[in-house]
């Protein structure tokens, strides 16, 4: 008699200095048949976090999230692969419907997963922040590809069949307080920068202010993100500074006044 073993499920979790966000995440994954870490080099104990759990650390440079989403998959071993950021967690229901799916020969080979994502003790409803879609979560090893993007990664599903949409959710806590959220949005906008300027886009200080107000009118007015209060308000704001900051950095390189210390000062 043949005995068909149940397919097995890989997770992986990127992650840099994520030490007080990491253990939610891995324990809401330890059901999982592997886990793995693609640590960045973190300064912190977030690796030591991640092997005291069970998880299979990896260590990759930082060449951009699309390369290090790609080789953290790479990594993975068995045929299903469940991508989960430090900063989310999977839900119980979420979990059923996993392992419903994967143990299903029919199943599509890939799967959208909705986010709650949760800020100032609120769950913000609108803002474009629900359901906050990402690339696909949930797929057959080799079926997603990433562009090697700095940040905001393009992917391709390679597969002849449409993406499927979970019924349930997963958590998502995208800033544990304002610093962080200072600090995500330099990082990403110097990202974002670096991105349109390989791209070849060009940029100016009014350019710079024109997205930034439309991101800012986008996510606040059209998005209804009036609806969500305080919270929607700061979140709108972010999205403002982030984009103007990113068009505005991709400006002054362009000009080379992103090294203005390293010029001679003008003539007074």
């Amino acid at each position: 008699m043949t005995i068909v073993s149940s397919p097995k499920l890989s997770v992986y979790i990127i992650a840099y200095n994520e030490a007080d966000k990491i253990e939610a995440a891995l324990k809401s994954v330890a059901w999982a048949d592997e886990v793995v870490v693609a640590d960045s080099f973190s300064t912190d104990n977030t690796a030591k976090i991640a092997q005291d759990h069970g998880a299979r650390v990896i260590q990759l440079p930082f060449e951009g999230f699309g390369k290090l989403r790609e080789d953290a998959i790479n990594a993975c071993s068995h045929d299903w692969v469940f991508s989960l950021d430090a900063d989310e967690r999977c839900t119980e229901i979420a979990k059923k419907e996993i392992i419903k799916i994967i143990n299903d020969p029919n199943s599509l080979d890939a799967y959208y997963v909705p986010r709650r994502n949760y800020f100032m003790g609120k769950w913000i409803r609108h803002a474009g922040y629900y359901p906050d879609f990402r690339q696909p979560q949930l797929f057959r090893k080799g079926v997603l590809k990433f562009m090697h993007d700095a940040v905001h990664e393009r992917y391709e599903v390679v597969s002849d069949r449409k993406c499927g949409y979970f019924k349930s959710f997963i958590f998502q806590i995208p800033f544990k307080d304002l610093e962080e959220m200072f600090r995500k949005m330099n990082r990403y906008s110097t990202l974002g920068a670096q991105k349109l300027n390989a791209a070849g886009q060009k940029s100016g200080m009014f350019k710079a202010l024109a997205h930034g107000l439309w991101a800012l009118f986008s996510m606040y007015i059209l998005k209804l993100g009036c609806l969500d209060g305080w919270p929607g308000f700061i979140i709108s704001l972010s999205s403002f500074e982030s984009t103007f900051y990113k068009y505005a950095k991709l400006h002054l390189k362009q000009k080379g006044l992103d090294v203005f210390i390293h010029n001679p000062l003008p003539k007074v």
